[in-house]
């Protein structure tokens, strides 16, 4: 069983060790939070693949976009969640059906749920919760 990660030294080392990020909910439009996050997540040299259904097929900021988490043909490390909170148990529920799951769950700004978090935790996956990591990636990184 994994846990829940709230303190500095664990979002640090979470973001220290992530290599590839799956950004579920990922937006082609410049305004949406999730695309400025994606940018900033390329421009620390994360790799990150965008996933939103309506958009599967075409990219995003130069990376093809993906139907869902089983889509991915390569193993990720994260997964970046910006949907709903009342999302989250069918988002957990995918991520443990994967045959090579990530590590951590992490969720965006307003998007927690407890029963999720737990699930993702027993399951064996890191949980963030109410974060961004373009926010805790400046404040815990730069002096």
């Amino acid at each position: 069983m994994s846990a829940r990660i709230d303190d500095d030294a664990g979002l640090r080392r979470i973001l220290s060790e992530v290599t590839t990020i799956a950004l579920l909910g990922a937006s082609p439009k410049p305004e949406r939070p999730s695309h400025g996050v994606m940018r900033f997540l390329l421009s620390k040299g994360y790799r990150v693949i965008p996933v939103n259904p309506g958009q599967a097929g075409g990219e995003i900021l130069g990376q093809r976009v993906y139907a869902d988490l089983a889509s991915i043909p390569e193993p990720i490390d994260m997964v970046d969640v910006f949907r709903t909170s009342e999302a989250l148990p069918g988002i957990v529920a995918e991520i443990l059906a994967l045959a090579n799951r990530p590590r951590i769950l992490w969720t965006q700004l307003g998007v927690r749920h407890a029963e999720a978090a737990e699930a993702a935790a027993s399951g064996g996956l890191d949980v963030v919760m109410d974060r961004c990591p373009a926010i805790e990636h400046p404040r815990l990184f730069t002096r």
